[in-house]
């Protein structure tokens, strides 16, 4: 069905609309970055922004990633929004100092009393032969960590909505942005993360509310950002052979929606966890734990992980294609359940 006055964006153009119309309305939200200026991002979630707001509000950043983070963290503080993107999220390992001990922190420290209204947004995923120190996602890694809300969007509408709950937000959020659904046309896409946006509206989606995209009855299939795809694919193959796949989008890590999971789990008796993060210690476990923790009963067989094996992302194509989440594994797990 074509929606009136149907408007479809990239994740990449939504993300950017939403930092024009926080900047346009609030004089203290102001972007940090490597190639966020002149370039537009790498991924093209700050193009235009330059023209529009100059640069003293859209700062290009030496390649210190420690000294522009800790910066934000100091503004954040002094009553400005930073947006700062970290251009892959592998590179958490140079600032993780001032990301974990300082911005995700420093509200805890100060008894409340100094809030860091700041978003940190940055890419995750595989799929490029970009090998083992820009393909990770590491979902787990900043969820596990407490003071920090994680926001990750499968789709342009709720990347909008998202951006701007994350920047209005009085905590620090970090925003994870999977590279093959910003529709960047040089990583290739996934057509279904390009979606309506309604033109002329700001609006919000909620951090912390998960969304059943798919309704079903005889499996749940859980996952977040592009693999919320992969989820949907597997579900679309599964009818076809008569089994009724439910497709949860957990939209937001950090508040976890539970009842949401557990909600579905209830109603199918089954679940799948799909995480192209690594296996052990991560989402795919929390997912699973949230689940078992609560009521075990209700599971008619033993949940199922589809993750990334606990292994370096290789660069051969080969083997990162093996080791990568994909439609054809979920729909294997779903046969290995016996659901029908």
């Amino acid at each position: 069905m074509t929606l009136l006055n149907e408007r479809k964006l990239t994740i990449a153009r939504a993300m950017a609309e939403s930092i024009q119309e926080e900047m346009q309305t609030d004089p203290s939200v102001f972007v940090m970055g490597e190639d966020i200026a002149a370039l537009g991002g790498v991924y093209g979630n700050t193009r235009g922004l330059l023209d529009e707001f100059g640069s003293e509000r859209i700062r290009d950043t030496p390649i210190s990633e420690t000294a522009f983070i800790g910066a934000a963290v100091g503004a954040a503080q002094d009553g400005m929004r930073p947006v700062v993107e970290l251009m892959f999220v592998d590179f958490f390992g140079v600032c993780f100092d001032a990301i974990y001990n300082l911005m995700a922190k420093n509200t805890y420290f100060s008894g409340g009393n100094v809030n860091v209204p700041m978003v940190l947004m940055t890419s995750t995923g595989g799929g490029y032969s970009d090998a083992g120190q820009h393909s990770q996602c590491l979902y787990g890694t900043f969820a596990h960590l407490p003071g920090m809300k994680v926001v990750a969007p499968s789709n342009a509408y709720d990347a909008k909505g998202l951006m701007t709950a994350a920047i209005q937000d009085d905590s620090p959020v970090v925003y994870m942005f999977h590279k093959r659904l910003q529709g960047m046309g040089w990583l290739g896409t996934e057509d279904g993360a390009t979606v309506h946006v309604p033109p002329g509206e700001r609006y919000t989606v909620e951090i912390g509310k998960a969304k059943v995209v798919r309704e079903g009855t005889d499996v749940t299939i859980v996952s977040l950002g592009l693999g919320v795809h992969h989820g949907l694919a597997a579900a679309g193959t599964l009818a076809e052979q008569g089994v009724s796949a439910e497709v949860v989008d957990l939209v937001s890590l950090v508040p976890l929606d539970r009842d949401t999971i557990r909600e579905s789990v209830a109603k199918t008796g089954r679940l799948i966890v799909v995480d192209e993060d690594y296996m052990s210690y991560g989402v795919s476990a929390e997912v699973i734990a949230s689940v078992t923790e609560h009521d075990i009963s209700v599971l008619k067989s033993a949940p199922t992980r589809i993750a990334y094996p606990d292994v370096p992302i290789p660069y051969a194509r080969e083997l990162e294609q093996f080791c990568l989440p994909n439609a054809d594994k979920i729909v294997a797990a779903c046969h290995q359940m016996k659901v029908a």
